[in-house]
């Protein structure tokens, strides 16, 4: 008696590479929407009337919701649904977009930008977690490439379409452009992504989560606050010692549990853990070149909102050509080699920075730029790409959630560091001798206040002393920022492991049995389309 054959195998999802387009178009909105506030602030901030404080809580209150709640969101994915997270992600932050284009007080938007700080959370982490359910092994690692490569674009681009708009417009525009942009990002995925979950997930741990959001948001707020209020403020100290104790209670609760929401275990794999933590050395120290750019060029160039998003681009240019070298330079030569290359890159280019003179035109800038978009580049795209190739299909959302919030924290990290370090640099260099007492407090504030005082008192002395010293800080920052990287890629060359991980697919036989008997469904077959091994793919009834 005969036996039918058994049936070929599932072939790669047909449309993956433009449901790829669809998740970085999703990625891309969340990216830029971090820095497009940097050149708007000003402008927004005196038609809201906004304080010192107000206006830095107008860019914060969106980092550290998007910290706090990275963690859970990836469970979130993982639990109910990562094209449906990704999808209510991208509606909300829509919404909140709308909410702050019609924001008449800085409570308002400080109230806006805290939503879009969730949604961003629920978004970022998907668009890395849907890979393994989309592309066979062999071409994740393109794929997750170009994903970062997308993300790594948004913050030249934030200034720029920033820029143009204020020149154009009101000062609202910089959110209405999120409206059709996310709508468009909706659709695409509705009708390119196949919904996956894993079926094994736990429940949504109460306790983790709030203790997760609590000390990441705690954290944040203490990174942030510290360089104005000082860090000996008890509000500050509060902040740090409340966060170190909820964090300390959320790892003490992870290691006790199978299938926790902070996964200890994926950063007990060398690669996984060391690409993380080149990720997030990399997102630290290029807060130092982000911080002291936009207003260089402002300030002593004398270049307005849209010329210092032009300014910006030579930095796409060296992304671009990262982006296209990255993949083919792996295959040579392995991740670790690119990571090192990438992070030495990055330090050259911050280190021939910190060369800058007052008397520099815009052509060392256009320079190093370069080469820093190239560093960026080849040292973060493929640092993400390799931590997550490492991931079992299973656990990709909660996974990116963990790359996603180290980066994140980092980036907090070198806010608070180089703000201090440029403000401190900048005051000490500043002569304030022929100015009273209040003219010099004014001007020692920043550069701005500086430029303001010389232009009500008509001291091109003031002016000339507060860009020579303006850009002494840069200097200082530039150095560390470098030294930073350099060191990073003395580390990363050592410790991380030279030979590459198996794909995920390979090692996730064991863990897809044990989730089988855990979900009582048994032996399961092979994927269906457009899913891992370890992924499942929702039934079409169930999807949305």
């Amino acid at each position: 008696m005969s036996t039918a054959p058994a049936p070929a195998p599932p072939g790669p999802h047909p449309r993956r590479w433009l449901a790829l387009v669809a998740v970085a178009l999703s990625v891309l909105v969340i990216s830029f929407d971090m820095t497009i506030l940097n050149v708007a602030l000003p402008t927004l901030a005196s038609q809201l009337q906004a304080t010192t404080g107000q206006q830095q809580w107008i860019v914060d209150s969106y980092t550290v919701v998007f910290a706090a709640a990275m963690l859970p969101a990836g469970l979130i994915g993982d639990r109910f649904g990562r094209r449906r997270t990704l999808t209510v992600g991208l509606a909300l932050f829509g919404l909140a977009s709308a909410v702050g284009m019609l924001a008449d007080s800085p409570g308002t938007l400080i109230a806006a930008r805290a939503a879009m700080g969730l949604a961003g959370a629920l978004v970022m982490p998907m668009s890395m977690a849907v890979i393994p359910g989309l592309f066979p092994s062999g071409e994740q690692r393109r794929a997750t490439a170009l994903l970062a490569a997308a993300l790594a674009a948004g913050a030249p681009l934030g200034p720029l379409i920033g820029g143009f708009l204020l020149q154009h417009f009101w000062w609202g525009a910089v959110f209405v452009i999120n409206i059709p942009l996310t709508a468009i990002g909706i659709v695409a995925c509705v009708l390119l992504l196949p919904e996956t979950r894993n079926p094994a997930a736990p429940a949504i741990d109460l306790p983790a989560t709030v203790l997760g959001a609590g000390g990441l948001a705690a954290l944040t707020f203490g990174i942030i606050e510290g360089p104005d209020r000082g860090w000996a403020d008890p509000l500050v100290l509060g902040m740090i010692v409340g966060s170190l104790v909820a964090l300390t209670a959320l790892v003490l609760r992870s290691r006790r549990q199978r299938d926790p929401m902070l996964d200890l275990a994926l950063l007990a794999d060398p690669t996984f853990g060391w690409s993380s933590v080149a990720a997030t050395l990399v997102s630290l120290v290029l807060f130092g070149a982000f911080f002291v750019l936009p207003l260089y060029f402002q300030s002593v160039l004398g270049a307005d909102a849209f010329g210092t998003g032009l300014r910006l681009m030579p930095m796409m240019l060296g992304l671009m050509v990262a982006a296209k070298l990255s993949d083919r330079l792996v295959t040579r030569i392995g991740a670790r080699a690119v990571i090192t290359v990438g992070l030495a890159v990055l330090a050259a280019a911050l280190l021939l920075g910190s060369r800058t003179e007052t008397s520099d035109g815009y052509g060392l800038a256009a320079v190093w730029l370069t080469l820093l978009g190239l560093g960026m580049g080849l040292s973060l795209i493929t640092a993400q790409a390799s931590a997550l190739l490492t991931l079992p299909p299973a656990r990709a959302g909660v996974g990116a959630g963990l790359i996603q919030t180290l980066r994140q924290v980092g980036g907090a990290i070198g806010v608070a560091v180089f703000g201090s370090l440029l403000a401190g640099s900048y005051r000490g260099a500043l002569d304030t001798t022929a100015l009273s007492a209040d003219a010099a407090h004014k001007a020692g504030q920043s550069v701005v206040a500086a430029d303001a005082v010389a232009a009500a008192t008509g001291d091109g002395a003031l002016a000339a002393s507060a860009h020579a010293a303006y850009v002494h800080g840069m200097t200082v920052v530039l150095l560390v920022a470098g030294g930073i990287a350099v060191l990073s890629a003395v580390l990363v060359a050592l410790r991380m492991p030279a030979v590459e991980p198996r794909p995920a697919e390979e090692r996730a036989g064991a863990e897809e049995a044990t989730e089988a008997a855990a979900a009582g469904t048994g032996p399961r077959p092979g994927p269906p389309p457009g899913a891992s091994s370890g992924t499942a793919t929702v039934p079409a009834a169930d999807r949305g």
